[in-house]
């Protein structure tokens, strides 16, 4: 049985943070962003896998909601979807009732389906063979420019600059804006606050409302085109299922294609960076035979687990776990929890670059949902390291990273390195 020696040393430095072993089990509530912003989760997680894997929390900032810790339940809700339906958000506190954004994530079949197809060409494979030289190039211009001798903040430098670059490609987005991708990003997953983009929700709706003006000037001029481009404005603009989406449907899209194709890989980026620094021995392992590298991504976005959640509601009374979970009840699938389940990863806390099994991790779903741009985000971080390792010796963290105050987005807004050069 897990104990409290599994505390992070980050738990112990973060404000008001409780053990977990402390609290009477019904009082956890494992969505407090307190907690992933300290990397204090962890703890959280191991009791409930062990002593309530289907846990309800009655009081919560976001509501009342059900969480599955271990990873075959999750599978098992994320795979039947007339159980649990994706209808009215897929996030702990994602759906405001006076700005409601729909999108294809939070749709159910026969909807889901026929806007999901509309666009996944774009990061099917024979786009990917056409998209693989071109990040070549940019992540050796990117790296090749990255300062020398000197400390830097990797998440800006790299992680955001690659994934910026990449969204403005997909999207056919005119270059000199990318940043703005970032922030919209940025602004439609973190709470308003000191630590986010935004300091109120008035100021949070009225970017997101920026971001759709912006995007609606680029689907009208795409529109008007005879010969549709290939890019995801273009496709959706054309598109029999997509081309009348209403003014917040269109929003909510973009916003699901800018979160999707940017905090993944960018926060696999870093996070791979950090988890060879507290693995050493996987570092060197990684300098010496180079031909790890792809199922090292894999094991990265394992061990990063960059969207902690993802969130069903339940169409009818349904029994998992031998819980009661009641028709209605919000039934939140915490993937960060599954990647880290001993029953399926030996040694899960560990970073093991050759794992026999790093690709049965949870991080891009199952089922109908399962993440779209995986293999585009999985070619990005790999490329990457391919072009790492012919410049550096290492990339070595000079400092604790500043992660985001958010339980839905595992993140960095910091993560200060220097590189040391072959």
């Amino acid at each position: 049985m897990k104990t409290q020696d599994h505390m992070t040393k980050h738990q112990s430095d973060a404000p008001n943070i409780a053990n977990p072993y402390s609290l009477p089990l019904e009082s956890i509530d494992p969505s407090q962003r307190v907690l992933f912003q300290h990397d204090a989760h962890w703890s959280y997680f191991d009791r409930l896998r062990t002593e309530d894997p289907v846990h309800y929390t009655p009081q919560s900032e976001f509501g009342p909601f059900w969480s599955i810790t271990r990873y075959a339940d999750i599978k098992y809700v994320d795979t039947h979807h007339a159980l649990f339906s994706s209808k009215g958000g897929v996030t702990l506190g994602g759906n405001e009732a006076d700005f409601q954004l729909p999108m294809f994530i939070a749709m159910d079949p026969p909807e889901h389906d026929e806007q999901r197809k509309v666009v996944a060409p774009v990061t099917g494979p024979r786009n990917l063979a056409l998209l693989e030289s071109q990040i070549r190039d940019r992540v050796v211009k990117i790296l090749d420019s990255l300062p020398r001798g000197e400390e830097f903040n990797w998440v800006q430098h790299l992680s955001v600059e690659l994934t910026t670059q990449m969204l403005a490609t997909l999207f056919d987005f005119p270059f000199e804006d990318r940043y703005k991708l970032t922030h919209w990003s940025d602004v439609a997953t973190l709470p308003p606050g000191p630590d986010g983009p935004v300091q109120t929700p008035e100021q949070r709706r009225s970017e997101l409302l920026e971001c759709l003006e912006y995007f609606s000037d680029l689907w009208k001029e795409r529109a008007r085109k005879s010969a549709p481009g290939n890019d995801l404005i273009s496709i959706l603009a054309q598109g029999p299922s997509t081309r009348d989406m209403k003014p917040m449907e269109l929003l909510g899209n973009v916003l699901l294609l800018i979160v999707g194709g940017n905090d993944t890989t960018r926060n696999s980026l870093t996070g791979g960076v950090l988890a060879l620094n507290q693995h050493p021995d996987e570092y060197q392992k990684l300098r010496d035979n180079p031909s790890h590298i792809p199922n090292m991504v894999s094991e990265v976005i394992r061990w990063q687990t960059p969207v902690a959640h993802m969130c069903r509601r339940a169409t009818t009374d349904v029994e998992l776990g031998g819980k009661k979970i009641s028709k209605g009840e919000v039934v939140c699938m915490w993937f960060v929890s599954g990647n880290r389940d001993s029953e399926v990863f030996l040694n899960p806390n560990e970073l093991r670059i050759d794992r026999p099994n790093a690709r049965s991790h949870l991080s891009f779903g199952f089922g109908i949902h399962r993440c779209m741009g995986n293999r585009l985000g999985e070619m990005q971080v790999r490329i990457v390291w391919e072009e790492l390792l012919k410049r550096f010796h290492k990339v070595e963290q000079t400092g604790e990273p500043t992660r985001v105050p958010s339980s839905f987005i595992r993140g960095y807004s910091e993560l200060p390195v220097r590189v040391i050069p072959r």
